[in-house]
Formats: structure tokens, C-alpha cells, sequence
């Protein structure tokens, strides 16, 4: 008998409205089917076709199928080969769970993506990307995303994305830093420094601007290894440090602050820095929220919150919140952004702010948050480290 879910599936095919399908976590260890496999229509000089791509150790293979075959091949693989799912339609994004014995639990979302024109499905069109392949970037070969050819690595397709959708969301907002004068970047928390090495790629190698980039990061083994790498690629302007958030003190003012994955009130800090240096634009993506987890407290989000797992999701999503709407209340235009897709980790929420040319601060944001923090009980760092910065009945506008 069909299940509700495979024949709504079906019926997305048909009719040419499956967006994308991913699909994960294989049910044997055997070796037979790829450890994932990705389903997305195509248009060929034939018509419209899916293509699935399969994602093995070592290697990307490509089968196009038209769309009375896709159906059945797609629900073949779900049923025999994999445990989990996500699958996009105009209609939803569903997350597909099977269990042991094959039953599917359903959890649907709003849809993130809609339908493309043909124009957009063709098979030889490629994504623009800033680092495109083909052309090999040195930093890339380094660190072994490219081959010398310009390649990508099959295992390192991911991180290839994640770097050029850093560098989409960095490019749109290169109109709000200074023009008349060398910039100062800090990248807080750097690890293997992916990131930091494509900025500098980007900025002071492609575009020939005048900066200096400071990676700092708790571990030494980490910073001594970037150390070395930007001194083989020749990067006089881009230096590693030792050193914690809170208590870096080497800078009077930086014009761009970049925090990933910084845990808990660690982005806090980077948050306060960034202000405090009169940042122009500030990229953040949040990790292991745990100050709210513990602080909120609401009789009538008590069905959510006596949940852990949902108080958990709930807890970091009002922290960015709170964290948003005090930039905002401070002069900065905030957007929450997906920096990357959600099969690849939950943690891919980037807060971007951009100062405000008068960076006057607004009652209006500031009356929200209080209302905000108060209804959940919350104690923010981040309203304790930005201290006077914050409204008053002063210079409230």
C-alpha cells in the first residue's frame, strides 16, 4: 500500500516540481549503494530528466532518468538503501526518518526553495562560483580542496560550497567598508583558517586591496600550521595568533569582524569586540547556545520548553534573536541567513550586520528586545558586555 508521503513524492516528479532530494545515512555497511546520494531536476535536449548524483569515498557519478523512471527509482533507494531524507517540493521541505524496520516518520517545513524555469535546469549550466573550478587557487591546492588542475575533490565538495557561499555573502556587503584606507579584518575563533585564507584571497590578492587580516584561535598546533601556510603562500598581511576572544586587547578598531562556530558567550565577545571597534559589517555563525537554555523560563511555553530537545532549538533560535535585535538597537541593519544547506549541519545560521552611516541607536528595536528578554526570563551577555552602548533616555531616537 502507498503511503500518503511516497505518493505526494510521486506526484512532485510527474509533474516536475521536485526541487532537490538528499539522501543519507545508509541502512547496510556493505559498500553497495553510495553514502549519499543527491536527486535534482536537469533539462536535456530530450526534456526535462532527474539526475542523481552519487556520492561515494572517492569519487561523484552522475545517471540521468526521466521522470516516468525517477519516481520509482528515487522510492526504490529509500526503501532498500538509506534511513534519512530531505526532500524539497514548492509545497514543503519534508525530512524523511526510517526506522529499523522500514516505517517513515514525516516532518515537513516550509518550503524553502520554488520551482525553476527550464532555462535554469540546463545540463551544461554552471554555477558562477567567486573560486571556480578549473582555476586553480593556491590556498585551495594547499589545503587540499583542489588538485593542482583546478579539480575539487569529491570528498571536499562541501567545503568548497560552504567557502564560495562565505565569499557570496562577504561580496555583498564590500560597498559598506572603507574605500579611502587599508582595512583591518579579524577572524576570531579561525581554526584551519579556510575561510581566512579565501578572504585574503579574495580582498588582497583578486581585488588588490589594501588590508591586513589577524586570525586568532585558542589552539597552537592550529595557528602554527596557518602561520606556516600563509608564510609558504606569501600572505605578508595575514597574521595567526594565539589567543582567546574575551581577552584579545591588540586592536583600537577593526572595520570587518568574523566569528564561526565561536561556542556559547565566546560570540558574545566577538559581538562586544566588533562593536567596540566600530566594525562596519560583522559575520557570525553561532554555536552550542547554552546560556538561554539554562536562563529561559515561561508558564505558557511550557509544552516547548519541558521538551529538551525542543528547548534546546528553541533556546538557541532566541538567542540569535536577542543577539539581532541588540545590534539592531545599536545602529546595525541584521539579517539572519542560511550560510549553509541544513543536511550538512544544523549549525548553519550566520548573523550578518552591517553599521548604519549614522549608527543612531532605536527605542523602537530597544522596546522589542525588552519585551523579548523579559517575556523568557533571559539574562543576555551580550546586553551586559555592550554596557552604555546601549539605549537610554538620552540618546534614544
Amino acid at each position: 500500500m502507498t503511503e500518503q508521503w511516497q505518493q505526494d513524492l510521486l506526484t512532485s516528479i510527474d509533474r516536475g516540481e521536485l526541487l532537490q532530494g538528499t539522501l543519507s545515512q545508509l541502512r547496510r555497511k556493505d559498500g553497495a549503494a553510495p553514502p549519499k546520494t543527491i536527486v535534482r531536476p536537469i533539462q536535456l535536449k530530450q526534456g526535462l530528466h532527474y539526475q542523481f548524483e552519487y556520492h561515494y569515498a572517492n569519487k561523484v557519478t552522475h545517471e540521468n532518468v526521466v521522470p516516468q523512471m525517477a519516481g520509482a527509482k528515487l522510492l526504490a533507494l529509500l526503501n532498500e538503501d538509506y534511513r534519512q531524507a530531505l526532500v524539497k517540493t514548492p509545497e514543503a521541505d519534508l525530512q524523511l526518518l526510517f526506522s529499523k524496520k522500514g516505517k517513515a516518520t514525516v516532518l515537513s517545513k516550509p518550503p524553502t526553495g520554488s520551482v525553476r524555469q527550464p532555462s535554469e535546469l540546463q545540463h551544461n549550466r554552471q554555477k558562477q562560483r567567486i573560486l571556480a573550478e578549473g582555476a586553480a587557487a593556491p590556498f585551495l591546492v594547499e589545503l587540499g580542496i583542489m588538485t593542482k588542475e583546478g579539480m575539487v575533490h569529491a570528498k571536499k565538495q562541501d567545503k568548497y560550497k560552504q567557502i564560495n557561499r562565505f565569499l557570496e555573502m562577504v561580496t555583498d556587503v564590500l560597498p559598506h567598508l572603507p574605500k579611502d584606507r587599508p582595512l583591518t579584518i579579524v577572524d576570531f575563533g579561525c581554526g584551519k583558517s579556510y575561510l581566512t585564507f579565501a578572504l585574503y584571497h579574495l580582498l588582497a590578492i583578486e581585488q588588490q586591496r589594501d588590508i591586513r587580516i589577524i586570525g586568532l584561535d585558542l589552539k597552537a598546533d592550529v595557528i602554527s600550521f596557518c602561520s606556516g601556510l600563509a608564510d609558504k603562500l606569501g600572505y605578508g598581511n595575514l597574521t595567526f595568533m594565539v589567543g582567546d576572544i574575551a581577552e584579545y586587547e591588540g586592536l583600537n578598531e577593526a572595520d570587518m569582524v568574523v566569528t564561526l562556530h565561536a561556542c556559547d558567550t565566546a560570540t558574545d565577545a566577538a559581538l562586544a569586540k566588533a562593536v567596540g571597534w566600530g566594525a562596519s559589517v560583522i559575520m557570525s555563525v553561532p554555536c552550542c547556545q547554552h546560556e538561554a537554555f539554562k536562563q529561559i523560563q515561561n508558564d505558557t511555553l511550557l509544552p516547548l520548553l519541558s521538551q529538551g530537545l525542543l528547548k534546546e532549538r528553541f533556546a538557541a533560535l532566541a538567542t540569535d534573536a536577542a543577539r539581532g535585535t541588540l545590534l539592531e538597537a545599536i545602529g546595525y541593519k541584521v539579517q539572519m541567513l542560511e550560510f549553509v544547506d541544513p543536511e550538512h549541519t544544523p549549525k548553519n545560521l550566520l548573523i550578518r550586520a552591517v553599521r548604519g552611516e549614522k549608527q543612531a541607536v532605536s527605542s523602537k528595536k530597544w522596546e522589542q528586545y525588552e519585551q523579548f528578554r523579559n517575556f523568557l526570563h533571559l539574562s543576555p551577555s551580550l546586553e551586559a558586555m555592550l554596557g552604555d552602548r546601549l539605549p537610554s533616555k538620552e540618546n534614544q531616537q
